[in-house]
């Protein structure tokens, strides 16, 4: 069994992730950070069905991380996880559990806050629910591979921890959307910051210029040769690189930059792949979206 502080090795990356562990110890949460790095996520499922999940997996349908949530809500099917678990390893396939548990109290403290019974709790009370859960899930935590006590832990720390037991540092984890808009058309409003281009000259009054995008060289020329295009660009990058780290730091990992002008067609489009280009020779992994482009 290993420690939670100690992450999976980056030989190990495992196909299939089993989460299980005490109710109210934070199940829903882990399931929330393994979607959000793109693991496919099945929640309350009856062990018996993660032997046809895996074989679709073993035939290329698609599905190569695979998270399985599996508690006492399923009840008596809960009984064969132990024997599933043995199939999965008799497969040949990468899987790992990841086991969650909390002190009595805080088990208490939660079902408390939400005002809902334990699942096993019967006509006793919640701790009598935690006492026979315990004993139903010490056979499966004693094959975990990482224990997790979450006690002490917020939704945002058990979020991190199960990042860096399965996420691959070497991945791009921060997803960057620079989009140009219209201030005619109104905010975006998936847009984390806003920018403001109109201080620059509008290419719209230029007539060999009018019909044109700032797809086009001409016009990408005319805005970025304007005063203050390129000084504008520079310092924005320079400024928005240090904070894209803490972004990912605080579960953020996709970030969009909103690039305005008038209408958005000429002025916000250039300034846009500028900054996208700028970012992506800093290393980032970049995409452009021009909302109101053709729109006029």
């Amino acid at each position: 069994m290993r420690d939670e502080q100690t992450p999976l090795p980056a030989g190990e990356r495992p196909e299939i992730l089993i989460i299980t562990g005490m109710s109210g110890a934070g199940r829903t949460r882990a399931a929330a950070a393994l979607e959000d790095l793109n693991w496919y996520v099945v929640d309350n499922l009856p062990p018996r069905l993660l032997m046809t999940l895996a074989a679709m997996m073993r035939t290329g349908d698609g599905i190569s991380r695979l998270a399985a949530v599996v508690d006492v809500r399923s009840r008596e099917f809960f009984t064969e996880m132990v024997s599933v678990i043995g199939q999965i390893r008799q497969t040949g396939m990468d899987y790992r559990v990841i086991f969650l548990e909390a002190s009595d109290g805080e088990l208490v403290r939660r079902f408390d806050t939400v005002r809902r019974p334990h699942p096993l709790q019967g006509d006793g009370t919640v701790l009598d629910g935690i006492a026979e859960e315990r004993k139903l899930l010490q056979s499966l935590k004693n094959r975990a591979d990482v224990i997790i006590d979450t006690s002490a832990l917020s939704v945002h720390d058990l979020a991190r921890k199960i990042r860096e037991l399965v996420d691959d540092p070497t991945e791009k984890r921060l997803h960057l959307t620079v989009m140009s808009f219209g201030f005619k058309y109104g905010l975006p409003l998936d847009a984390d910051h806003v920018v403001d281009v109109r201080f620059l000259s509008n290419p719209y009054w230029v007539s060999e210029l009018r019909h044109l995008t700032g797809h086009d060289k001409e016009v990408r020329s005319y805005v970025l040769a304007l005063p203050g295009a390129t000084e504008f660009i520079d310092r924005y990058v320079a400024a928005i690189e240090p904070v894209l780290d803490g972004y990912v730091d605080e579960l953020k990992p996709y970030l969009t930059i909103a690039v305005g002008c008038t209408g958005g067609k000429h002025r916000s489009v250039a300034i846009s792949e500028a900054i996208a280009e700028r970012l992506r020779r800093a290393g980032h992994t970049v995409r452009t979206l021009h909302r109101d482009l053709g729109r006029e």
